[in-house]
């Protein structure tokens, strides 16, 4: 056994020191937020004694957002982060130098420092305080010029430089510059997928969560030494980059994590399907499945069809109670396009989304029965909207 640190994700230079430390078989290390609850990170108050040593394999906890669920401390082994490193660098063509723009408390900001640790090159952060076009741009403008450059992104982190290019030509430059940008965390819309490829964006779109080190399926193909199947509509990954459970949590672990003939795997709780191709095809989250008049709806999949209309490229699709149905698809949009709308206007734009959910080839129980724009989408503070709070706004304007 060996002690668990918690470290600040905002002091860098420390945070980085104990990753390293970490991976070369020291102590094991836990970033939380700067403005974390414990306050104070005096390990006899914040760490309960249980968590105080980890087994000697491990090197970092991660705790999850928490966007379906109660958080989950996911425990990864130093072997289990080196290998998605190395498989990342692998699939990108080569090491180099990496642009820091998530904190490290989750696994894709712990995971720059780990590609930059292994690679022997300082990551380049973006300035403190919120994420801004003009501070990924001059963050990148100092990075080496005789390596490739790569960064890791959310969703809502990409459509603010898209925007941002769209207006100055340094942040277009930027974005350009960088040999492949990774996108995860959450589905990636295909219109601004468009928008950054047509402005010269190498894309790369990422799946996985922490209890894979990681994106582990790049572009929808897992990467080297990543097992991926799909069972009863259930994608499960296993493989070198699996976390080795939930710490202090033991029967969570064993309803996550299966053992099959000598292999781990990974319970994900999406579903998802394999494409003729081979890609994986991500349909949504399997606690997501409504049954609405006894026909089950994937929330997922009605997302991803209104998604495709104009307007509505960053909606986000939640239940909704509904008196004969029980439930019913609602729709939550950031935009003030729609606000004060009449009645009758909302109803054509509910119509809209019906045939965008007819043309998907969804049952009609996945029409969406409300609409809400709202001035600012509730996010954690991942970047990923906070469902959550989005379903009891809907609520609210039944």
């Amino acid at each position: 056994m060996k002690p668990l640190h918690r470290v600040r994700s905002g002091e860098l230079s420390r945070l980085r020191a104990a990753l390293a430390a970490a991976l070369d078989g020291g102590p094991a290390v836990w970033p939380v937020p700067d403005a974390g609850a414990a306050g104070q990170l005096d390990e006899a108050s914040a760490v309960a004694p249980a968590l105080r040593e980890v087994a000697d394999d491990l090197a970092l906890v991660v705790e999850t957002s928490g966007s379906t669920a109660a958080p989950k401390r996911v425990a990864l082994s130093a072997d289990a982060l080196v290998a998605s490193a190395e498989a990342t660098h692998d699939a990108l063509g080569g090491q180099g130098q990496w642009l820091l723009a998530l904190p490290g408390h989750y696994i894709a900001g712990a995971q720059v420092l780990v590609r930059s640790q292994l690679a022997g090159l300082d990551p380049v952060p973006t300035p403190d305080g919120p994420f801004t076009a003009a501070g990924f741009a001059a963050a990148a403008s100092t990075m080496l010029p005789e390596v490739p450059h790569y960064a890791s992104l959310v969703p809502v982190q990409l459509a603010r430089l898209v925007e941002g290019a769209d207006r100055d030509p340094f942040v277009a430059a930027a974005l350009r510059s960088f040999d492949a940008v990774l996108v995860g965390g959450q589905a990636l819309g295909a219109e601004l997928a468009e928008r950054a490829e047509a402005l010269g964006v190498r894309i790369v779109r990422t799946y996985g969560s922490s209890e894979t080190a990681g994106g582990c399926v790049y572009d929808g193909r897992p990467l080297d030494g990543v097992r991926l199947r799909v069972v009863d509509g259930e994608v499960q990954l296993g493989g070198p980059t699996l976390a080795s459970g939930y710490l202090g949590d033991p029967e969570r672990t064993a309803r996550a994590f299966l053992a099959e003939r000598g292999e781990r795997w990974y319970r994900t709780g999406d579903l998802g399907e394999l494409t003729a191709e081979g890609r994986l095809r991500i349909r949504g989250r399997a606690d997501d499945v409504i049954v609405s008049g006894g026909v089950k709806v994937a929330l997922g999949e009605v997302e991803r069809a209104v998604r495709g209309l104009p307007g509505f490229a960053e909606a986000v699709v939640v239940a909704v109670a509904d008196a004969e149905w029980g439930e019913r698809p609602g729709v939550a949009v950031e935009t003030t396009a729609f606000a004060g709308l009449g009645d009758d206007a909302v109803q054509r734009q509910l119509a809209a989304l019906a045939a965008a959910v007819d043309a998907a080839g969804l049952p009609p129980a996945g029409r969406p029965v409300r609409l809400a724009a709202l001035q600012a989408m509730p996010r954690l503070d991942s970047g990923k909207p906070d469902r959550r709070v989005v379903a009891a706004l809907l609520a609210a304007r039944a």
